[in-house]
């Protein structure tokens, strides 16, 4: 039986929360707030429940969902190879608009669907789904919405597309702030140096380089690469071809793949 909590209430915040972290333990999806619009959770290391997520919303498994966690130091328990550059990232924006994908730690069980090995991670800036994770462990998330349908901003909003699907409804309030639109995280490919970006988002580029000034923006060459290009000599300069893909275009922005690495669907939730 879906039910909804209020969570300005904090009676019915203790509540929803109590039985969305005992939905989540029985593979099924809860609806919470993040710090971009609400989204659709599962338990990350079901590949029941993921299946459940992804129908839930309409989705194949060509388009596998993110990862929220709940604190910086579950980083490393999750990914392999993190780079000095990408760790200094998450420092600085964690909790907070940037997602990070990374190779995942490959003695992990779990199924997010054709993700090649990779996985994107994010830490949301949101008091109830950082309480809710800390309950819970890492889950995937995705926005609250039938695919190609508005992201909701209520749980409310979510309701009216995902109905009996969900079991909790965890109602925070407009997200982000009310009166505005929603901004997805900026997504960083961290799985290669140097770091680049897949998808503009919350954090700018500019935030991005104070950090670490050689990130690279969406869709430039590194330097070597653009360096051959300007020493081949032009009698060798190489047919016409179509230009890289661009990122898939549906309501929640989800961008596609490029460098052989799977951009992690999604979503402004994450």
């Amino acid at each position: 039986m879906t039910t909804s909590y209020n969570c300005t209430s904090e009676e019915q915040r203790a509540e929803g929360l109590e039985h969305a972290q005992r939905a989540i333990s029985e593979k099924k999806c809860v609806v919470m707030p993040t710090d971009t619009v609400y989204g659709i959770a599962a338990d990350a290391f079901s590949p029941q429940a993921v299946t459940m997520l992804l129908v839930s919303k309409g989705r194949g498994r060509h388009m596998p969902p993110p990862v929220l966690i709940p604190r910086l130091n579950a980083l490393d328990g999750l990914a392999t190879d993190v780079s000095e550059e990408a760790r200094k990232l998450a420092e600085a924006f964690w909790p907070g608009g940037v997602t990070l994908i990374f190779h995942a730690q490959p003695s992990l069980d779990w199924d997010l669907g054709e993700t090649r090995g990779t996985v994107a991670l994010r830490m949301p800036d949101d008091e109830i789904a950082l309480e809710l994770l800390n309950r819970t462990g890492p889950l995937a998330v995705s926005s609250a919405n039938r695919t190609g349908q508005p992201a909701a901003q209520t749980a409310s909003e979510a309701r009216t597309q995902l109905a009996e699907s969900v079991e909790v409804y965890l109602e925070g309030g407009f997200r982000p702030v009310e009166g505005t639109e929603s901004v997805a995280s900026t997504i960083v490919d961290a799985t290669t140096l140097p770091l680049r970006v897949v998808r503009d988002g919350a954090i700018s580029l500019e935030r991005l380089r104070e950090i670490v000034p050689g990130v690279l923006a969406l869709g430039e060459a590194a330097p070597e690469t653009a360096a051959a290009t300007e020493a081949a000599p032009e009698t060798a300069a190489a047919p016409e071809t179509a230009p890289e893909t661009e990122p898939a275009t549906e309501t929640e922005t989800a961008p596609g793949e490029q460098a052989g690495t799977v951009v992690h669907t999604e979503t402004r939730a994450e």
